[in-house]
C-alpha cells in the first residue's frame, strides 16, 4: 500500500501491527465493472467485508452498461451492491461519480438515489484540510475523447477474450485461481501501451491546480497510483479487474493506495485476517 504522509520526502513506513479490520475516514474504489465477465466481485466482497469508511466514494465504472451481460451477472455481484446500499441506509456517506461505462447513471437519477449522492465530480477536503478533485478521468483521456467508437469497439473485443479466457481456466478447472492468464496478462500490457503518451496524468493535474486543488483522485485507466511528478498528487484507485486497489484516507488526513492482492498474499492460512496497511510508501504531503 502506498501512504500519503507527513514525511517531506518518500520513506518506508513500517507495517502496523496486525488488525482484524479497518476503518478509514475515506475510502476511493472505481472500476469494479459489476456486470462484466472481468469483474472480480468475490475479490470486491472480500475488501468490503474488512474495510468501512465514514465516506465511500464510488469513483466511475462501477456498473458496466456497455456489454451488459446476464450470465456474468452472480450471487457476488448483488452482495456489492446491496453491501454499499446497506452501508448508505447505516449512516456511511456514499458518493457516486459517474465514468463512462455508467454515465447513464448520472442522466437517470440526478443527484440522489437510495441515499447515494450522485455526481460528475466534487471536491474532497481531507482531515488535514488540503483539498482534492475527485472524477473519473475519461475527460482527461484523450484516447476516450478522440474516438468513442473505436474505444467501446476495443472494450467488445476484450470482454469477448476474457470470456475466452474464463472457458479455458474452467476446462483447466481453474476458474478461480489467483493468478492471471496469459490473456490477461496481454490485456493489461495492451493498455498500458495505449496509454503511452496520453499525457492523462498531467492534464488531470493541471485540471486539479485550475480549481484550486493539492490534488486528484480518479480512476478510468486502469493503473494504480500515488505520486506528485506533476507539482501535485496524483491518485488513481487502479481497478478490481486485474489491479484491485483502492485509495484510502486515514484519520490524520494520509492517502494510501492500498492492494488488497498483497494483503491477501500475506494472510495466513488459519485464523488470521488480511492486514489492509501492510504496504507503505510515503510520498511528500
Amino acid at each position: 500500500m502506498t501512504r500519503v504522509s507527513n514525511s517531506p520526502v518518500s520513506a518506508k513506513v513500517p507495517a502496523p501491527a496486525p488488525a482484524i479490520s479497518r476503518h478509514h475516514r475515506s475510502l476511493f474504489l472505481s472500476d469494479l465493472h459489476l456486470g462484466a465477465r472481468a469483474c472480480r466481485a468475490d475479490r470486491i466482497m472480500d475488501f468490503l467485508s474488512y474495510n468501512t469508511a465514514d465516506t465511500i466514494y464510488l469513483v466511475g465504472d462501477i456498473f458496466d452498461l456497455w456489454h451488459p451481460n446476464a450470465s456474468a451477472w452472480t450471487h457476488d455481484h448483488d452482495r456489492v451492491v446491496q453491501t454499499i446500499l446497506r452501508r448508505a441506509r447505516d449512516g456511511t456517506r456514499v458518493i457516486y461519480l459517474a465514468g463512462n461505462h455508467d454515465e447513464t447513471v448520472h442522466r437517470i437519477f440526478a443527484w440522489h438515489f437510495e441515499r447515494i449522492e450522485v455526481a460528475s465530480q466534487v471536491m474532497h477536503r481531507t482531515a488535514d484540510g488540503r483539498s482534492f478533485l475527485v472524477l473519473h478521468g475519461d475527460s482527461c483521456d484523450a484516447a476516450w475523447q478522440k474516438s468513442r467508437l473505436i474505444t467501446r469497439i476495443g472494450s467488445r473485443i476484450e470482454d469477448t477474450l476474457r470470456a475466452f479466457d474464463s472457458t479455458v481456466k474452467f476446462l483447466r478447472r481453474n476458474l478461480r485461481a489467483e493468478g492471471t492468464g496469459a490473456i490477461e496478462n496481454l490485456l493489461v500490457r495492451f493498455n498500458k501501451l495505449l496509454r503511452m503518451g496520453n499525457r492523462y496524468e498531467r492534464r488531470l493535474t493541471d485540471l486539479a491546480r485550475s480549481q484550486g486543488a493539492q490534488g486528484v483522485i480518479c480512476g478510468h485507466f486502469h493503473q494504480a497510483a500515488l505520486h506528485e511528478s506533476y507539482g501535485l498528487i496524483y491518485a488513481n484507485c487502479g481497478d478490481w479487474v486485474a489491479a484491485m486497489t483502492a485509495i484510502t484516507e486515514d484519520d490524520a488526513g494520509n492517502l494510501a493506495l492500498l492492494n488488497w492482492n498483497e494483503c491477501l498474499q500475506e494472510r495466513p492460512a488459519i485464523g488470521a485476517l488480511p492486514q489492509a496497511a501492510a504496504h507503505a510508501r510515503s510520498v511528500v504531503r
